[in-house]
């Protein structure tokens, strides 16, 4: 007869206890890597930095920050989506997690499939806004005059494909402005041709927007968000202006790939959660033009199915493709 301590033995030698070892290690058991799809100083990197310092603090390991700029932030997401390594993240956009296979086919990553939700991590509406010379004071005035410019209006945005281009013409499905799209570089060149006449309407976030318009240089006609925003306080909803079925936000979250154990995603967004709700972390995240959230995957995971069935069918009636 096999004793007892013979057959611990025999057990702890096996290929199986070795395999339940490496299946239960202690996470993360070395440096954290956040992909950031866009340059140093964007909005995305910035939120990336705000929240690394909170999790290397948490978690106990040195959190690296790594920018991977280019085509919208699809070059990071494909980069995540192909990761074996359980230690490396990524802080993406919306457009990154929802509509990017819809937008273009050749996308080499799949939003629904290749990654893992962890934590919504910011919000923001975007504001719809007119040029100086725009008719009417109210929401209700802006928009009529919005109507009144027929085909011979335009709207700008930063690039096919974009929240502000989906947003657009989700709004003209729902008005009937019939403002013509016009894009640009970036939403500071959006600025910039609103302010000079060349455009008459864009949905911007409200950091590039309210300067403009607390100088009377641009007109507000009110939020894409839901609710009101705290970026924005004073500021009405177009749901107040009586435009349903626009709600619609830019914003940013933190993902794995497919493959991070679920004991990792739990850990990180209770992370996730303690850091965005501190006081000194809300304030650099506003300060660069965001909502701090820090929501359960389960959340990400709704947002992320909302907006990509809002959005799809918006594509495919207008008939939308991404920037080559």
């Amino acid at each position: 007869m096999i004793s007892k301590r013979h057959l611990l033995g025999a057990l702890a030698a096996s290929p199986f206890a070795a395999s339940l070892a490496w299946a239960q290690p202690t996470w993360p058991n070395k440096p954290l890597r956040i992909l950031v799809g866009f340059p140093a100083g964007s909005t995305p990197d910035l939120m990336a930095r705000a929240l690394s310092e909170g999790l290397a603090r948490l978690l106990g390991q040195t959190v690296v920050v790594d920018n991977k700029p280019g085509a919208s932030g699809n070059i990071a997401a494909d980069q995540l989506a192909k990761a074996t390594d359980e230690h490396t993240l990524g802080v993406l956009i919306n457009g990154n997690l929802t509509v990017a296979k819809l937008l273009n086919p050749a996308t080499p990553f799949d939003p629904a499939r290749d990654f893992a939700p962890i934590s919504l991590l910011g919000t923001a509406p975007l504001v719809l806004t007119a040029a100086g010379s725009a008719v009417g004071s109210t929401p209700a005035e802006l928009l009529q005059w919005a109507r009144s410019l027929g085909d011979k209006g335009n709207y700008g945005t930063p690039g096919n494909g974009t929240v502000g281009h989906l947003g657009m013409e989700l709004l003209k499905s729902k008005t009937g402005i019939a403002a013509v799209h016009v894009p640009f570089p970036g939403n500071p060149q959006v600025a910039n041709a609103l302010l000079a006449g060349q455009i008459q309407l864009s949905l911007l976030p409200p950091a590039i927007a309210m300067p403009h318009v607390k100088a009377g240089k641009l007109k507000a006609i009110g939020i894409s968000s839901p609710a009101r925003s705290s970026l924005v306080p004073d500021m009405p909803t177009l749901r107040e202006a009586g435009v349903s079925g626009t709600d619609l936000e830019i914003w940013t979250a933190l993902v794995g790939p497919a493959s991070l154990p679920k004991p990792a995603i739990a850990r990180l967004a209770a992370a996730i959660a303690e850091v965005m709700h501190q006081p000194d972390t809300q304030a650099r995240v506003l300060a660069a033009g965001w909502q701090a959230v820090g929501s359960a995957p389960e959340g990400l995971s709704q947002r992320m199915k909302a907006d990509t069935t809002v959005l799809s069918e918006i594509i495919t009636t207008r008939g939308i493709k991404a920037d080559s």
